[in-house]
């Protein structure tokens, strides 16, 4: 069981990921940067690229809100709100080292329930504005939702069958000595897959795609398209922290302290994410559905009855 983390830590846990996201944003703006005009020649000028998404963020603050006929602006911020919301309250349980905000006997169950919650959240950003594509764009969630989450959840559960416990804290623990993603790489790899489609993001943003003009984002401006999008960034590193505990040992590791070892897988996860999103290909979200259901949801329940014979046997 991770020890409780102080109280102060719960003020943190919100501007941590902030900052995190920010990060990520901004490497992911220098390695476009690349793509589209080269590499940058000095410190300055990656300086400038990498500052993109804070730039972005503040013409959005400034930005006057235009509203769609009938739209229901009620239902357009509560699940605008509820996409960082979701995150945040995710990342409640994500251990700091050997350290956490809470780390309840369902640990696990709250971080995959908290993640569900953007389902709902993004399906709201789409109706409420009352158009025709920004609806498209929030079915296009629900769809892909619900093809990833199962093998999201058989992947997260797999890790915890490891353990035998559904506390973060114990599932950590039980990795003393030896990563689960050493005997559970399918589960590993499933889950970093599916946690793109889960933070709609890169290959998998079907849901605010530009073939329908934005998708779910496509009525919003100023704030709201802010904390959308940024709540976005937010599901993306909490998914990744997520995986550190899950497969990669949490804190364990020699030398450093727990928090540095976390800190430092984080990072690596996060990184191999960003940089993913230009090595996986952009399919058709149909070509997406059907490898979930046809081949990620069979990888993981063999890999769930591996370590389900595995944990019988010992």
């Amino acid at each position: 069981m991770a020890d409780a983390a102080p109280l102060w830590a719960t003020a943190v846990l919100p501007v941590a990921l902030i900052l995190a996201a920010v990060c990520a944003a901004g490497f992911d703006a220098v390695l476009s940067a690349a793509a589209e005009r080269g590499r940058a020649g000095t410190v300055r000028e990656m300086g400038v690229r990498a500052a993109a998404p804070l730039r972005e963020g503040l013409r959005l603050l400034a930005q006057q809100p235009r509203r769609t006929t009938a739209a229901d602006t009620l239902l357009i911020r509560l699940g605008v709100a509820l996409v960082p919301l979701a995150a945040v309250l995710a990342g409640a349980v994500l251990p700091w080292g050997f350290r956490s905000v809470s780390d309840p006997s369902v640990g696990v169950v709250w971080f995959n329930a908290m993640e569900a919650l953007s389902w709902a959240a993004v399906w709201l950003a789409g109706w409420g504005p009352n158009s025709a594509l920004s609806l498209i764009g929030g079915y296009r969630f629900l769809a892909q939702g619900l093809a990833y989450e199962l093998p999201h959840m058989f992947a997260i559960t797999t890790a915890a069958l490891g353990a035998e416990s559904l506390r973060v804290g114990e599932v950590v623990a039980a990795q003393d000595g030896l990563w689960f993603v050493v005997w559970m790489p399918a589960a590993f790899v499933v889950y970093l897959l599916s946690a793109l489609a889960m933070a709609f993001w890169g290959p998998l943003g079907h849901p605010l795609s530009r073939d329908a003009a934005g998708g779910a984002a496509a009525e919003l401006t100023g704030v709201d398209r802010l904390v959308l999008l940024g709540g976005r960034w937010l599901l993306l590193v909490v998914t990744a922290g997520f995986s550190v505990p899950l497969f990669l040992g949490g804190g364990h590791g020699p030398l450093l302290p727990g928090w540095a070892w976390t800190l430092l897988k984080t990072a690596a996860v996060l990184a191999l994410l960003v940089v993913g999103r230009r090595l996986l290909p952009v399919l058709r979200m149909e070509r997406y559905m059907e490898s979930a259901w046809l081949v990620l949801v069979p990888l993981t329940l063999l890999q769930a009855l591996f370590v389900a014979v595995v944990v019988l046997n010992r």
